[in-house]
């Protein structure tokens, strides 16, 4: 039997310890946990050090709020988490999985950084770095496919702060276009929401809180994968989301059947094609690495990638598919991507 810190700390209770825990049950003698006074401190502390705004976003975690800090007028960002959706955390039960993972990354440039937390009577407030941006999936939306050189270079700034995460034991599990954002002007690109991550270990993995459409296919099958496994194939998605304006996959059987064959006239570099394709094999043995996609010529070429004259709307080929183009110059490829965003269903719990 494995015990828990709070087992062995019991068990090296001495008779003095003992007694005077004896005395307190039958005396009745009360004290306040840490918990419930942090709970009671937790908003006043809060409303003390925080000026609250307006709502900056919401979802299925919560709510995002534009808040000012009074010390100092820095604008801020604070995540509400509801407890009643928080499933995890830490050994010691008093704090937020996200929280814990959040405070480990915080001194990886590519990861939003948190600056405090709260507990509230419902929820837990996350305070973070404000960054003055949008998402990659809005990006993504406006813009449409994007040139290779400019995707190499958010490519490699996602490759570097999961592989910063990774060395800091943390494990993102949604690397998605939503969970991304980019300043427009420098084109520095933050990842967000933990909600999803756990601590990074080489065994096998048996559940996932990620994005459906981002599992890979030894989850959907097996109901199992590795942290590299899943981590390579989700940026794998992401790498085909950013060229192709759509992600390749919407249900569990395409998932399944892989990477469908590119039509003959799909305009990317011979490169870029094998690289996302090493990322999307289904068989997780035959899958590139992380290393692998670090020290892959297309990773490493630094030219510009040359227009293609003449363009016209390409697309993916699978039968009865409806993939969206897959040229970066296509004229009506911004209203194929509104599309999918209206249309698409995300079931970020599996």
């Amino acid at each position: 039997m494995v015990l828990n810190a709070s087992d062995i700390a019991k068990h090296k209770i001495g008779s003095c310890e003992r007694i005077t825990m004896k005395l307190r049950s039958i005396l009745n003698i009360s004290r306040l946990d840490c918990s419930t006074r942090r709970i009671e401190e937790g908003p006043r502390e809060f409303h003390k050090l925080y000026k609250l705004g307006g709502i900056l976003g919401k979802g299925g975690f919560g709510t995002v709020f534009a808040a000012i800090r009074k010390k100092d007028k820095l604008h801020v960002a604070v995540k509400e988490v509801y407890k009643a959706k928080i499933i995890k955390k830490t050994a010691d039960g008093k704090t937020p999985l996200e929280v814990a993972l959040m405070q480990q990354v915080k001194d990886v440039p590519g990861a939003i950084r948190i600056l405090d937390w709260f507990e509230m009577s419902e929820s837990f407030f996350i305070v973070m770095e404000k960054f003055n941006c949008q998402d990659l999936f809005d990006y993504i939306s406006e813009h449409g496919p994007l040139k290779e050189a400019k995707t190499r270079m958010m490519f490699k700034q996602v490759l570097n702060t999961v592989l910063m995460c990774h060395n800091n034991g943390v494990l993102h599990r949604d690397i998605k276009d939503e969970n991304i954002l980019i300043d427009v002007q420098s084109k520095q690109l933050k990842l967000i929401d933990f909600g999803s991550g756990t601590y990074l270990h080489d065994g096998l993995y048996n559940d996932f809180e990620g994005t459906r459409v981002y599992a890979p296919p030894e989850w959907i099958k097996y109901r199992r994968y590795t942290a590299d496994g899943l981590t390579v194939w989700s940026m794998g998605i992401l790498l085909h989301d950013l060229v192709c304006g759509d992600i390749p996959f919407e249900t569990d059987t395409q998932i399944m059947m892989g990477l469908p064959d590119w039509s003959d006239n799909t305009a990317l570099s011979p490169g870029l094609k094998e690289l996302i394709e090493g990322c999307l094999k289904t068989d997780p043995r035959e899958r590139l690495s992380l290393e692998d996609i670090t020290s892959h010529p297309w990773m490493l070429d630094s030219k510009e990638t040359k227009d293609v004259k003449n363009s016209k709307s390409k697309s993916v080929s699978r039968e009865s598919s409806g993939f969206s183009s897959c040229d970066s110059e296509s004229t009506d490829i911004a209203s194929v991507h509104a599309s999918h965003r209206n249309g698409r269903t995300i079931n970020s719990s599996v």
